[in-house]
């Protein structure tokens, strides 16, 4: 637990606990920050996110709208551009793609559109990925789209700490931030969280675990098997892995991740994107552009398949388990 979260009183919040509450303390901190979305009011969206935000903030506030990822979307760059702080759910991040122009063709470039003239300061919030036995456009991990766009940031929290001061960040950015939440984890565990409202930067990486054989690069769901398998890999075999959560996917954290890989010479890279265009290339070039004379062992990934996202059957086979990504680590360290 780190020193801020000792120095203040904290409750014990799952993952979308943590969101809510985020929300809550922005909105009653700012009373530009508005929350629109499909069932985000009386029925407190999909997942709960935003229960009991109507009931204080009211329906100026918090906004229901129509099934329309484009309106929604839409709808808050103009909220931003002229002076809100709107926080827009997509009820699955399967569901922007009819949101995806004005998110990559409007919210992006307006500041650079319009000289500076006007800034998009939104949020826009989805859960995303798989794990829950969903059909697959409920289940796709595709932060990729997301960060090949300038302008947008691209946000992934794995706990409920991070969850909450991830969002507040988001939320007073001057630019439009993509925030995915790993459903997987919403509520899978808690943690201590404060109860004032607090931030955690964008653009910086947070290290899980030490270690000095090999780094694993990761985030969202996938940060827990990674670490319950470094865990593993060090008291079985001796293996010190070091787990580095990347947490903002854009900008993302090249600093801490070469400084970790010049450390170990060694890295694995899991995501449960499918491999191709994945992050975990973005990662593995950038170490090859700033360490590779550190490097002692080729880089592998873990990650899902370059297939359509598959139905119940096949979920566990195609999403990155601790087994899978321990193999890697071995593989790695025995290279």
């Amino acid at each position: 637990m780190s020193t801020q979260q000792q120095e203040t009183e904290t409750q014990n919040l799952t993952l979308v606990q943590a969101v809510r509450d985020g929300l809550r303390d922005e909105m009653r901190r700012d009373d530009d920050v508005i929350v629109l979305g499909e069932d985000v009011g009386k029925n407190g969206g999909v997942f709960r996110a935003t229960e009991g935000l109507f009931d204080e903030f009211g329906e100026d506030r918090v906004i229901d709208t129509p099934l329309a990822e484009a309106g929604i979307v839409g709808s808050a760059i103009g909220m931003a551009a002229y002076g809100l702080r709107p926080v827009a759910e997509i009820q699955f991040s399967g569901f922007m793609y009819p949101g995806f122009d004005q998110i990559v063709s409007h919210a992006a470039r307006l500041r650079t559109r319009s000289r500076g003239r006007f800034t998009c300061p939104m949020v826009v919030r989805a859960p995303y990925g798989g794990g829950i036995r969903a059909p697959e456009h409920h289940s796709e991990s595709k932060e990729a789209f997301y960060t090949h766009e300038a302008g947008l940031k691209v946000v992934i929290p794995s706990t409920p700490y991070d969850a909450k001061g991830l969002l507040a960040a988001s939320i007073r950015d001057p630019d439009p931030v993509v925030f995915l939440e790993p459903k997987l984890i919403y509520r899978a565990f808690r943690e201590a969280v404060p109860d004032e409202p607090y931030t955690v930067e964008l653009g910086e990486a947070a290290v899980r675990r030490e270690g000095t054989d090999v780094s694993v690069f990761t985030w969202g769901a996938m940060t827990r098997p990674t670490i319950e398998a470094a865990e593993t890999l060090a008291t079985e075999e001796g293996i010190e892995t070091e787990v580095i959560d990347v947490r903002t996917m854009k900008p993302m954290d090249t600093e801490t991740i070469v400084e970790s890989f010049k450390k170990t010479g060694r890295a694995v890279v899991v995501h449960e994107a499918p491999k191709t265009g994945g992050l975990a290339g973005e990662i593995t070039a950038t170490i090859q552009e700033e360490a590779l004379y550190y490097q002692e062992a080729p880089i592998r990934r873990v990650t899902g398949f370059d297939v359509p996202y598959p139905l119940y059957a096949l979920e566990d086979y195609y999403m990155p388990e601790d087994a899978r990504i321990a193999d890697a680590i071995r593989e790695t360290h025995e290279a």
